[in-house]
């Protein structure tokens, strides 16, 4: 009989595969890391060979690890990260180039010499994005520009353009199925959220043939079934969302003015704005939250594009710690105001600033400062980006009061007391942290018919601890203050380097 629903998350460091029982607890877990590739300045990229073969390793683990045989697997359920970009040929199966990482920043330029205020208007009018690297739709262009033949057989209709979730489900289903979900379509630019289909306009734009583009499906949807090489029995893929999504869905956000922030690599603020595509006028996106039934919700979000990377370079670049786990009882004795500011921005910034040129740096060093204090203002650093969205959302009339929370660093009690201090409002972290697999685990299990409702799904939802904030808001003010005037520097310096 099956029991189980096998959600697959494909993250920017690593990949898992996670069971979960029909009652939504964690049977069981893989977990494998892969490489990041920087082959220059400001280029991310991952080898969509270690994407597929550690997707396929942990799949295959959980399962012979936990007993558990393909024919107990109710359906699959697969989250992603998203405007991850891939151009594979549609006979082969083989990737043209690397998979584009969304971090990658090569296409700042190729932005800029488009940016004009009437076609920022009309991608954002359309998409509800803003024209920038971060999204897949100048990746593509650039592969088809910049590797020999690609864009003779793309136009040549010979091959396929997906993100991480389509790639996947190609692989996954032997070459028979070429389809995504409506979140991560809308992270393209070049899907219309209003008409939920491809913009002719934006792939002109781009010089993107349509002929590349995957269908675009509901959230819980049949996406196809794996071939049976894969598992011994084929299985279902029912559930598809792009991982910020699939985590708003995993703390039910379901209700309109809830609000979610994941603490992965980036950080990822999200508000469910109802069936209202609601414009921000402080340069946070608006994105399908899901699509069920042919219907989408919609969410505003800001993104942020260092949180734990941030620690992963306290760890790995400067070696200060040996582990990021260590952080919690080396800085709990450092008071909150201790004068350290680290802006984050090793990539650039993201919102509400949007600023491709902005560079990373510790201000207010002083001989007293040691790796405690460093350390603190790295986490501080995640907060304070936190509070920046939180500004740019009541600045649009959106004030998210509580705040559920996933992602690795919310383990860390002193990263949400501070967090809960510096917003002002309440920090909710639930029992089950894979919020993410979690998430596209309802959607799978809402399409295979084990859940009935997302009302049955919000009353499965639990609580581990609540962060009530105990700062004054003087206190919080001053600090905030304090660290925009550190954001203005970076910026200000970033302004500098490019007139030299």
């Amino acid at each position: 009989m099956s029991k189980y629903i096998l959600s697959i998350d494909q993250g920017t460091t690593s990949s898992r595969a996670i069971l979960f029982t029909k009652d939504a607890d964690v049977f069981g877990s893989a977990q494998q890391e892969f490489s990041q590739h920087f082959p220059k300045n400001g280029w991310v990229e991952h080898d969509p060979n270690d994407i597929w073969q550690t997707v396929l390793s942990t799949s295959r683990e959980v399962l012979s690890t936990n007993d558990v045989k393909p024919d107990e697997i109710i359906a699959i359920g697969i989250t992603n990260q998203r405007e991850t970009t891939l151009v594979w040929n549609k006979k082969t199966g083989k990737p043209v180039y690397n998979a584009i990482v969304w971090q990658d920043r090569r296409t700042s330029d190729y932005c800029e010499s488009l940016s004009t205020d009437e076609l920022c208007q009309t991608i954002s009018d359309k998409t509800g994005l803003l024209l920038d690297p971060y999204f897949s739709a100048t990746k593509v262009r650039w592969i088809l520009d910049n590797v020999e033949g690609a864009r003779a057989q793309a136009d040549a209709g010979e091959l396929a353009f997906g993100t991480v979730d389509t790639y996947l489900l190609w692989h996954l289903t032997g070459g028979q199925e070429h389809r995504t979900d409506a979140t991560n379509a809308s992270r393209t630019m070049l899907f219309n959220i209003h008409t939920q289909q491809w913009d002719q306009e934006l792939l002109d734009l781009f010089g993107i043939p349509e002929s590349m583009l995957p269908q675009v499906m509901d959230s819980a949807d049949e996406f196809g079934s794996t071939s049976e090489d894969i598992f011994g029995a084929p299985i279902r893929v029912c559930g598809i969302a792009g991982d910020q999504q699939a985590a708003l869905v995993g703390h039910a956000c379901f209700e309109q003015g809830m609000a979610k922030s994941t603490y992965g690599t980036g950080c990822f603020l999200m508000l469910n704005t109802g069936e209202k595509a609601l414009t921000s006028e402080n340069r946070l996106l608006t994105t399908v939250a899901y699509r069920l039934n042919g219907k989408p919700t919609y969410a505003i979000e800001g993104s942020i594009f260092m949180a734990g990377a941030t620690m992963q370079w306290i760890v790995e670049g400067l070696k200060l710690l040996s582990h990021a786990g260590e952080s919690e009882s080396l800085v709990k004795d450092v008071p909150l105001d201790h004068g350290v500011f680290l802006v984050p921005s090793f990539t650039g910034l993201g919102a509400p600033y949007w600023d491709p040129n902005a560079r990373g740096a510790i201000l207010g060093l002083t001989r007293d400062s040691g790796i405690s204090t460093i350390v603190a203002a790295a986490l501080q650093s995640v907060g304070y980006q936190t509070k920046d969205l939180q500004k740019a959302m009541e600045r649009d009339g959106l004030r998210p009061s509580v705040l559920r929370v996933d992602g690795g660093m919310v383990k860390n009690n002193w990263v949400l007391t501070f967090l809960s201090n510096i917003l002002g409002a309440t920090v909710e972290r639930p029992t089950v942290t894979e919020t993410t697999s979690l998430g596209v685990a309802y959607l799978a299990g809402l399409q295979a018919g084990i859940y009935e409702s997302t009302e049955q799904l919000a009353k499965m939802w639990t609580c581990d601890r609540r962060f009530e904030p105990t700062m004054s808001a003087d206190e919080r003010n001053d600090l905030y203050a304090k660290w925009q005037h550190c954001v203005a520097q970076v910026r200000l310096s970033s302004d500098d380097c490019q007139q030299q």
